[in-house]
């Protein structure tokens, strides 16, 4: 491990071993202008694992990859115009745009839906690398994974093992970075907005912006350096087949994973018969990697089917309350002894038992997210709106 304080006299030098680090599957750690970040090839498979060893945890979770422009993205994505307004008005800058991935890059790097998440950092230096590499490198905090956000190379050495260490072939030390939120998470695969982190402060004007609005005072309102960005409460997405719409279960799984270890999972699905509540079902299903097939539990009441996802085990209750006709057989399921982390419980016609679900929810300390699905004017389009 080489650790090089960044001067201004010798940018060109450390661009220089950076690039020859990251060609022989080397791990930099390098300043960004969120926090320090842990990169490698992203189209390098050696590099890629050696990162995942020194992450630790991953757990299924994606990595996102740093690229120098627009047009380097273009070769590893699959931009729509929902992510092209985001380029355009926001980046460089401290967010992360995921859009369908065009397989180019090492395996573990896009989703398990096929997704990758860009970033162009708001950091000269790093483009500079980047731009000379001509290939992306991935974009992920230098933090092992549930250790501290790292502003400093204190942080990361005070955090990490003497194994982990042992991985890193090289640090750029530009000192002890200003403590700004980490970049805002975007999913653009369904044109309209998930906002899967919130990197700063909340910008709710933000939504017209991306969607072609031409408020001059727009773009100047979101500070590329700031981390700020916006983030809706209430989400309304339009998925256009049954695949999107398991696709987005998998998403909000991935989103709520960490939650998940430790307190209970619920989701109340309403909606009419045929608009896609087994759907949302069968995707939590796929999430974790259940081989059964996800049907209906309309004549059982309830199907319960024990997961293994990357060595975590679990349970998920798929309950159907159509012909539940009073709280005592609810009661009867015993869900309040069931419901413990790592526990996933999927409710199709919540609203019939919605008041007595979310007391259960309250006394299990169980994370609920409300989905109200509803048909749209074409066939296989669906209007989701639900809260995170």
């Amino acid at each position: 491990m080489k650790i090089v304080k960044l001067t201004s006299t010798n940018r060109s030098k450390i661009i220089t071993q950076a690039i020859k680090t990251l060609k022989t599957n080397g791990l930099i750690i390098y300043p960004t202008e969120t926090c320090y970040g842990a990169g490698v090839d992203a189209t390098n498979q050696k590099a890629v694992n050696k990162l995942l060893s020194y992450k630790t945890f991953r757990q299924g979770k994606p990595l996102s990859i740093a690229v120098a422009n627009q047009t380097m993205a273009s070769k590893y994505i699959i931009p729509n115009t929902t992510a092209l307004n985001l380029y355009t008005k926001f980046l460089p800058g401290p967010l992360t745009v995921i859009s369908r991935g065009l397989n180019k890059v090492a395996k573990k790097v896009q989703s398990e839906t096929g997704t990758l998440g860009v970033r162009i950092p708001d950091y000269p230096l790093i483009i500079k690398i980047i731009t000379k590499l001509n290939r992306p490198i991935t974009a992920t905090s230098a933090n092992a994974s549930y250790k501290k956000r790292p502003y400093s190379i204190k942080d990361i050495l005070k955090n990490t093992s003497k194994k982990q260490q042992s991985l890193i072939d090289l640090i750029i030390d530009a000192g002890t970075l200003p403590k700004r939120p980490t970049s805002t998470i975007v999913d653009t695969t369904l044109d309209d907005l998930l906002v899967l982190r919130k990197g700063g402060s909340e910008l709710s004007a933000a939504c017209n912006a991306v969607k072609g609005s031409s408020e001059p005072s727009m773009k100047n309102s979101i500070h590329s350096r700031s981390g700020n960005f916006f983030h809706s409460e209430s989400v309304q997405l339009t998925t256009t087949s049954p695949k999107q719409t398991i696709n987005l279960a998998q998403t909000l799984m991935l989103k709520h994973w960490n939650t998940l270890q430790k307190q209970p999972l619920m989701f109340l699905l309403v909606g009419e018969l045929g608009t896609g509540k087994t759907q949302f079902c069968k995707g939590i299903g796929k999430f974790l990697k259940i081989k059964q097939i996800i049907a209906s539990p309309t004549y059982t009441i309830e199907k319960e089917y024990p997961y293994t996802r990357h060595s975590i085990k679990g349970l998920f209750l798929h309950l159907d309350t159509w012909r539940i006709q009073n709280i005592e057989e609810l009661d009867q399921l015993n869900l309040k002894s069931r419901l413990k982390p790592k526990t996933i419980i999927a409710i199709e016609w919540a609203n019939r038992t919605y008041k007595p679900l979310l007391s259960l929810a309250k006394k299990t300390n169980a994370k609920v997210i409300t989905i109200k699905i509803s048909s749209e004017s074409s066939p296989s389009h669906r209007r989701l709106t639900f809260h995170l």
